[in-house]
Order: C-alpha cells, then structure tokens, then sequence
C-alpha cells in the first residue's frame, strides 16, 4: 500500500460516479470501492444521482452517512449521464480524476497500480486500464474484452504517433490530469447521445494534451465492466436509438475528424483507427442472427449513409487496409474503401471458397459496386453459363452497399471468367494445399480428394491431439463390426425431443424405402425417445453423446435435421475427431418469412428445404441477402406437411374443439443455452414483463372463457420450446389447459384448433396449411420487427401476406378471436384465397420430394452436364 503524504489531506484520485437506478448493483461497487488497497484517504468519491426513482438515493446517503471521509453525493434532476459527470467534475479535488460507472466492479489493487504506473511514468497525460468482462447472469470475470490486445506485454507507455494501433476512449476506465480538463475547457458533451460521450472527451483531451500524446495502458488494474443480463446498460440499449446513426457520427466521429484535420490537415493515425473501431461495430451489428437495431429500423438510414460517407473522407486507404485493431472482415474494408466513392469497383479477383466433390462443382464469388460487370464464363474454351448463379444483395443500415456474384461452375475443366473482357484470377480460401487445383487446363486429382469434404472413406486420420480412446473408436468406426453404418442417413430434431421434420423423414424412409440406411439420433430416455421406441423404431434410435453415435457420425452420409445449430449439425464431440465428412440437409423447423440470413449465410448447408413460392425467392433469388442458390435450395414442403394434411382432414370441423394460444419467444428474455444441450432455463424477469402481461391479458379474458364455455371449446396455451420451462412455475387460470411440445401430438393440436392465437411464430403456416383460422396478437410489434428479436424483416408482411388479422393490443385481440368464432371453424374467404396462393401444393409428396433432392444431391454431374446451359434462378417479384 502507498503511504499518504503528511500535511493537510492531497487528493490523488477523484472518482465521479454517474448513477441511475442502479440500485440492485450498488452493493457490489461500494464494496470494491472500500476494498481498495490505495490509501483511501487520498481519495474522494463523488457520487451523482440524475434522479434515480427506485432505492438508489438511499442507498447512497446510507454510504455517505457511514463514510463522510471518502463519498460526497450530489443530487440533481435526470438529465443525462453526461451532465450528471459534469456536476460531480466541477466538485472534484484529485489530481487525476475518473468516471467509473457504478454497476461496475473495480479489483481490489485497482488504485494502487494506477498510482504505481502513475509515479513510475510522470510523463503519462492519460491512463487507460484493463477492462475485464463480468457477466452478470453467472458472475464469470474474463478478459475478453476487443481491445484486449492494447495490453499485452505488461503495464506500458505508448506515444500514439508512434503506436497508431493504440488508443483509448472509455471515460470510466481512464483517469485523466483534472487541471488539463480545466484548462482545456473539456466536459462531457452532454447533446451526444446515446455513446461517444466518453470517446469525444478522450480524443480531444488527448488532441489538446500534445502532438505526440502519451498513454498509460495498465494491463495490470483490472476494471470489471457489467454485461447486464436484462440489456438494460446504455451501451447495451444504445443499437436501437437513433441519435447512434445521427448525432453520434456527425457530433461525435464526424467532429474531432475535422477538428484534428483543421489543425494538421489530416487526422493523426490514432484517431482514425479509433474511429474505425467504432464504425466496425456498425457492421458486426448487422452479421448477427438479429440486427439488433439499425439506422434503418431507426428511420435515419439516409442520414446515416450520407454521414458515414463524409466520414470516410477522413479515412485514409492505407490506414483502412492496414487495420487490425479489432477483426475487420475484408467485407466491411471494401465497403469504406469503394461504397461511398462514385465511381464503380469490381474485386480484382474471384475468390474460390467451397467445393461440392459430390457434384464436381465448386463455388466461386466476386463483389462489385454499381453495374454488374460483363460477365463471361468459358468451360474448356466454350463460353457456357455457370450451372447456378446469383447476384446476393448486401445491405447494411438499409441500403444496398454492394452486390456479390455467387457461381457453381464446374470443377474438373479449364475454367477462364472475364468481366468487361478482363480475365479474373482465382483466390483460394482454404486450405493452402488446394490453391494450385483449378489452373486453367490442369485439375490435380489427388487434391481434389483431399478438399473433398464427403469422402466416402469414414475413418479420416486422427487429429494429433486425440486420446488413446478416441484413436480406438476412430480405427472401430473402420471396421467390420460397425459396417451398419455405413453410408447412414443420420435424421434429427433437437437434441432432446423429436416430433418435427426429422422424426417424420425418418418415419417415411424406415416404411417405404428401407433401401436407405436411415437413423434417429436423440437423447436416450426422453419421452420421444420411449414413443418412438415404443412405435417399433428402437432398433433404429441412437443416443445422442453415446458411443455409438459417435460411431454413426463417423460414418455417416448424410446429416439430416429440421434445426441448423452447431451442437446439432457439428457437433463439438465429433469435430474434434474429424473434419466434416457428412452433406447436411436443412429440413427447417417452419416456413422462413423474416430475414434469417444472418445466421444461415455462414453455415454449410448442402441442400436447403423451402416450401413456398415466396419463400424459396427470398432465399434462392437474385437481389436476395442470402449467399443460397438453386443449387442448394429446393421446394418440396416440410416432411411434417404431409402428416400434418392428413390429420387435418381428418379432424372434422366440429371436432375442432381448441382456441390454441401459441405465443413465440423473444431475444431479450432468452437465457443462454444450457451447457452441452438445446435446453434453456426461465428468464428471472420473464413474468414481470410486458410479453407475460399481454398473454396473460388474453388467457385471463372473461368474454373468451365465456365464449369457450357456451361453444363447448377449451382455451389450450402452448409456448415456443424456449419457453417451455415456464409452464412448471406459472399460475394458469382454472379454464386454460397448459400443453407441452414434449410426450404430445402437436399436430393434433392443430388439426383441432378452432382457431389459433399466435404473434410471429411461423407456426401460423401450419394453421394456413390445413385451413385452420389465424389471428395475430402482435402488442410488442415495433420492437420485434425493427431488430429486438432475431432475424430481419424479409419479404412477408403480416397486415398483407398474414393468414388473419393483426392485432396490437389485448382488447382487440380478444375481440378478433371471437369474431373468427362467429365465423365458424374456417377462415374468412380473404385469408383463405392468401393460404392458397401460398402453398399450390397440398399432395402429401413431402417426404417423397426431400428424398429425391437428398439422393439428387450426391450424384456427379460430367463436364458436359455441369457446364449445360440451365434456366435463370428465380427471381424475387
């Protein structure tokens, strides 16, 4: 511990402490305030509540009242946490003076190495420190934050001009000299809302200090930054407020860009970089599952691209080429380099990522801005068209940014591209060794066999750092013994129940085409497990996690199933075993109408289920965001389509004795995965929310039960598999019968449904299926639909392609309900016209059609057949 200098008291560190509601983690701030080994009296704590309404300022007259030496609070009318940092700045004492936030926790020794590193460098003009992540559902501190790297090799001393890679701008984790803020005229700008308030005060602390500043990174004071488990944080929320894609670029990036350029005529290299890092974000934001907000979803995607666009003027090329700071995919680099210049640009090379060894052909892509190049394929010399070929749209923030050409063209011939006559080399992705097997008139077969990513052969070699057991199951999967695997067709749902798309392809081919080595992989012992078992297909059941089902993989053909999640589809057990040996087919688990390209995209899916008109040009179509063509994507309808048809003529209009309340989840009230498994426990503040509230709102309406009652009908609540758990611990009213996707028929569920009360659930296609009445209770509409939840908006439009009415409060809801009711047992003639047109195709040929794609899929195409002229893909109206 540093002793305290003798005389009256110095103040070394002024904390300044924005605080808002925060009650529930002020405990642990305070604690690791006092448990500080830096000698607190040369401290302060300035402690400013913007006014809190929930136990906040209590708590903090409680810690003054105990500790008058150490806090001051000061209290103030909520007006933002800039202004509230401004009001405790103007108070503060210390010689360095810093904004901690306070749901965040500082290590004991935080102080004591900032003074330490502060001593032994007295040059420094500012100190950044290590920000640690803390997870707040389970408590875990890891050092995974992005700029993690900045504090490698120890505690250090870095000029910017020299280190340009370097730079801070999170004003919790800094400590800055008070007197420079003074004399500077710095605060914290208290209109640049909702971030960049703590960045624009570092930047242009940091210009005013030198030119040539000097930063303290201290890898050794560890700052635990709260990653709220409700998404409640500033940070967290800040994705769907537009003054992000506003005034934070045009007050904030915008500004000190111009004002660092006015005063050397370009923006120092450190600046730029920073900036980078904070436009990178704008981009990760938008390759997730869900867009989590967007300028466009904001309103301001115009304002946001114009800006983006004169910030770019700043940027110089090399410094965009040279970044590395945080992951910047080349995408994203090529999108600052050319989207927002005039003239159009074309990739100066093709690259060459996939090949299908089944089919001979390989997958080859180029990007381009502005009009699509002239395009020229020639095959062994003859100009032909590629097999398939798209042209993918890619947006970001609501405009089309720029386009990429997706080709499979033939792997075993001489293959030249030319685009405005200009002949396009090839780069290869992976691995290094292949990158000599397409050369215009030579193909290298023994390469060829090594990228081949379904070989036959089931035994790859062992990985080096197997175990002595995993080397004895990989030379069993070789042998005779388990010969029974081999070319398998490996068919699944979720890990831990079936009763979809999977169970039904695996019912079909076990009864009609038992030519076909098919197998169920599930968990042993669940109630889907003991039905199927039950139903005569134990003999065909394999435990997920078993020997054995490590032994089917490794031999396995094809991998089959309705969801396309990793622990499904690569699984980790496996995968370290083997590279991926298997063509995955992706059954679906319903009807894709959002935009789900942003999860799909990236994932190896050989063959792609789709089952309507529209929904097969979403996905294969031309100005399509995904990277899917017709090569992959086909039409057939789900494999459960074809039982859910004849149940649902079977079930006669006055059997249909269920108002079926089927509410889907929603991203912010998902806890993660349970380690190893598909199951997910209940969200702590599930029952408290606005979701809960409206559901029970209709489940709990006395005019519905009434109506029920007089017509002899049940009110049946089914909740999305997340959601499931929930049902163990809620209090359903008396005349509500909770259901179950597990040990229950489900499609008899919807045979029997009256009419069916959903929000966004692709379930209300199996409703349209069979003609069962849908009403939409959407009461969260524009939070879901504008990126709260997963995926996009895509080419369906509930109030114009929906199967009935939307609904946008419980009363409407309620009375929609009802009117559908009065109608009868069958939708109202304008929805029934929308079912129709949706799917042409009611024949109960699913399973049959998936089959043939799935044996289509592995058949060789020659030279001749794979460089054959073929129809253009289908266009998106």
């Amino acid at each position: 511990m540093l002793d305290a200098n003798d005389g009256p008291r110095q103040i070394e560190f002024s904390l300044v402490s924005a605080v808002y509601n925060v009650a529930r983690y002020l405990d642990d701030f305070i604690a690791s305030v006092e448990a500080q080994t830096f000698d607190l009296s040369r401290v302060e704590v300035i402690m400013v509540d913007d006014g809190s309404t929930d136990e906040t300022p209590q708590a903090l007259k409680a810690w003054q009242a105990r500790r008058p030496d150490l806090v001051t609070v000061l209290t103030k009318e909520n007006g933002g946490q800039a202004s509230a940092r401004n009001l405790g700045l103007e108070r503060a004492r210390g010689r360095w003076v810093s904004f901690p936030d306070p749901d965040d926790v500082l290590a004991s020794n935080y102080l004591e190495r900032v003074a330490r590193f502060i001593q032994a460098e007295p040059d420094v003009d500012l100190v950044g420190c290590a920000r640690w992540l803390l997870d707040d559902a389970t408590g875990a501190v890891t050092d995974t934050h992005p700029l993690r790297q900045h504090f490698t090799g120890g505690d250090r001393l870095r000029n910017l001009t020299e280190y340009p890679q370097h730079f801070y701008g999170s004003a919790p984790v800094a400590f800055f000299r008070r007197e420079r803020l003074d004399d500077l005229g710095l605060r914290f700008d208290t209109e640049l809302r909702p971030n960049f308030e703590d960045g624009a005060l570092c930047v242009r602390y940091l210009l005013g200090s030198s030119n040539q500043p000097n930063v303290g990174f201290v890898g050794t004071a560890h700052y635990h930054y709260r990653k709220r488990s409700d998404s409640s944080s500033t940070l967290q929320t800040s994705l769907s407020h537009p003054g992000r894609y506003t005034r934070v670029l045009r007050d904030g990036y915008l500004a000190v860009l111009r004002e660092a350029a006015d005063g050397s005529g370009a923006a120092p290299e450190w600046l730029q970089n920073h900036i980078l890092y904070e436009l990178s974000w704008f981009f990760s934001s938008q390759d997730g599952a869900s867009s989590r907000g967007s300028a466009e979803s904001a309103g301001v995607s115009d304002e946001y691209h114009a800006l983006l666009g004169q910030i770019r003027r700043f940027l110089e090329d090399d410094v965009i080429e040279a970044f590395t700071v945080r992951g910047m995919k080349r995408i994203w680099k090529d999108i600052l380099l050319h989207s927002y210049d005039d003239q159009p640009w074309c990739m100066p090379y093709a690259r060459v990522d996939r090949l299908d060894a089944d089919q001979a052909l390989t997958r080859i892509v180029y990007q381009y801005t502005g009009d699509a190049p002239s395009e020229r394929v020639f095959v062994n010399g003859v100009e032909t068209a590629p097999r398939h070929a798209k042209v993918r749209d890619i947006a970001y923030h609501g405009r089309v940014v720029m386009r990429e050409r997706v080709l499979w063209v033939t792997a075993r011939a001489n293959l030249r591209i030319l685009l405005d006559g200009r002949r396009l080399p090839f780069r290869f992705d992976q691995p290094p060794s292949a990158i000599t097997w397409l050369k215009p008139g030579r193909v290298r077969s023994e390469i060829l066999a090594h990228e081949q990513p379904h070989a036959m052969d089931p035994a790859p070699a062992p990985a080096v750092d197997v175990s002595g057991a995993d080397r004895t199951l990989i030379r069993l999967a070789r042998s005779r013994l388990f010969r029974k695997y081999s070319k398998a067709w490996v068919l699944m749902d979720r890990i831990h129940d079936a009763d979809d798309s999977g169970e039904r392809l695996f019912r079909y081919l076990r009864d009609e085409r038992p030519d076909i080595n098919a197998w169920f992989v599930l968990e042993k012992g669940t109630p889907d497990w003991q039905r199927l078992n039950a139903d005569g297909y134990g003999d065909r059941l394999v435990a997920h996690g078993s020997r054995d089902w490590k032994l089917l993989m490794l031999n396995c053909r094809h991998l089959i199933s309705s969801h396309a999640d990793h622990p499904v589809v690569r699984p980790p057990e496996i995968m370290r075993l083997t590279r991926q040996r298997w063509r995955f087919t992706f059954l679906q688990h319903g009807v894709i109408k959002d935009d789900l390209s942003g999860w799909l995209n990236p994932k190896q899916i050989d063959l792609f289920v789709t089952s309507t008109p529209q929904e097969h040009a979403s996905i294969a179509g031309d100005h399509t965001p995904y990277v899917f063509t017709t090569k992959e994507t086909v039409r057939t309808g789900l494999p459960r389509f074809d039982r859910l048809r004849e149940i649902g003529q079977r079930v006669e209009p006055d059997d249909r004795d269920l108002v079926l309340v089927v509410p889907t989840w929603r991203n912010w009230l998902q806890p993660p995965l349970e380690s190893g498994s598909q199951r997910r426990s209940v969200h702590p503040e599930l029952f408290e929310s606005e979701f809960m509230t409206s559901w029970r709102g209709v489940l709990e309406s006395e005019e519905l039960a009434q109506a029920c009652a007089e017509q002899g009908l049940k009110i049946g609540f089914l909740p999305h598999p997340n959601l499931q758990p929930a049902l163990d611990v809620m209090q359903l009213p008396s005349h509500v019968v909770p259901l179950s996707y597990h040990g229950q028929d489900v499609q008899e569920l919807f045979a029997r449904a009256a009419v069916l009360v959903t929000d966004y659930s692709s379930i209300a296609f199996n409703a349209a299926y069979i003609d069962r009445p849908v009403v939409y209770f959407q009461f969260d509409q524009e939070r879901v639909l504008n990126g709260g939840h997963v995926g996009r908006k895509g080419y369906f439009t509930y109030e114009l392609d929906g199967f009935g009415p939307v609904t946008y409060d419980v009363e409407t809801a309620v009375a929609e309900t009802l009117a559908s009711l009065a109608h009868g047992r069958d939708p109202r003639p304008e929805y029934a016209a929308r079912n129709a047109a949706t799917f042409p195709e009611r024949d109960g040929r699913c399973c049959e059609r998936v089959t043939a794609a799935i044996e289509a899929s592995t058949k060789r195409l020659t030279v001749d057949e794979a460089a054959e002229p073929v129809p253009t893909p289908v266009q998106q109206s």
